[in-house]
């Protein structure tokens, strides 16, 4: 990249990856730079899709990676206490360090995470290039980012691959409970006039990432209401009349709402694998449609 960021473009680089500090909600601020700058600045249309990568596959990756840290480390503390156990050591110092580990392996992810974009931020306010580790570099080379040079004509990134960029995170977002939807919608919004793809897949990322929500916090209504309906019926004694057909029967209620509610918790995290298999998917070069939403969504989109 030959030509030198200006001083605006350093502050709204800046800003995109300092966004990531925020956990979701900052999701909008790396969309709007793109957009805003998308054809005044690569270097900040490049460094906002790079922090909007990082704040939805990057946040998926880590929630991966952590998950795998946690039961290893989970399965390497239990076989150390089990021996404990047979050994006769001391089993609460053992559990006690177990879970000072778990904690202290928590706290390195989390001040690792947030230290990355930390790192990028500083460096765009130099005016350098920042690349995140494993995506920058081919990000860069996906947008054609690498080969602009400071000829006479001026070259932008490569508009398709922008969009299919920008639909993909919509997508990969869906695991970033509420915040997540701001991505497709955000997308939409800004530049869903100009391109017809991106404001298809913004549209149909956002109404499955609602519906899994909505899945997701019914799951919780149904099980604080069977449990609500249980302690109503037992009264303010707290005793178990298991002779009263109103204790029975809302026990059957408390106990297949329970039920209910663990089916939605164990569908939402295959909804979950599905949105990351539709971010894949556009990122390849298809034309995704989630089933059955898709084509209807498409249809209605058509008419307006």
């Amino acid at each position: 990249m030959n030509n030198t960021p200006t001083t605006e473009d350093r502050i709204w680089s800046a800003i995109a990856h300092l966004s990531a500090l925020t956990m979701g909600v900052g999701l909008v601020l790396p969309i709007v730079g793109w957009s805003s700058y998308r054809r005044k600045s690569n270097y900040v249309a490049f460094q906002s899709l790079q922090a909007l990568g990082y704040q939805s596959l990057g946040y998926t990756i880590w929630i991966l990676v952590a998950l795998v840290i946690v039961v290893v480390q989970s399965l390497s503390t239990l076989s150390k206490m089990v021996a404990a156990a047979n050994n006769g050591a001391d089993f609460g110092s053992l559990t006690a360090m177990g879970m000072g580990g778990h904690f202290a392996v928590m706290f390195g992810l989390m001040g690792l995470y947030f230290a990355l974009p930390i790192i990028a931020a500083i460096t765009c306010a130099l005016g350098k290039d920042f690349r995140y580790p494993l995506m920058g570099n081919k990000l860069a080379r996906y947008l054609g980012y690498d080969t602009i040079t400071s000829n006479e004509e001026q070259t932008w990134l490569i508009e398709d691959h922008e969009d299919r960029w920008v639909a993909a995170m919509g997508h990969f977002s869906v695991i970033i409970i509420f915040w997540g939807m701001l991505t497709p919608v955000i997308a939409w919004m800004m530049q869903g006039k100009r391109s017809w793809f991106l404001k298809f897949q913004a549209v149909q990322a956002f109404v499955f990432q609602a519906g899994t929500l909505l899945l997701y916090f019914g799951a919780g209504i149904i099980c604080f209401g069977g449990a609500l309906f249980f302690l109503a019926s037992i009264g303010t004694s707290g005793a178990l009349d298991f002779e009263s057909p109103a204790v029975m029967t809302s026990m059957i209620v408390f106990l297949v709402s329970m039920l209910c509610a663990s089916v939605v918790m164990l569908i939402v995290p295959l909804l979950h694998i599905m949105g990351q298999w539709a971010g894949y998917r556009v990122l390849k070069g298809d034309e995704y449609r989630y089933p059955w939403i898709g084509r209807l969504l498409e249809k209605r989109l058509a008419k307006q």
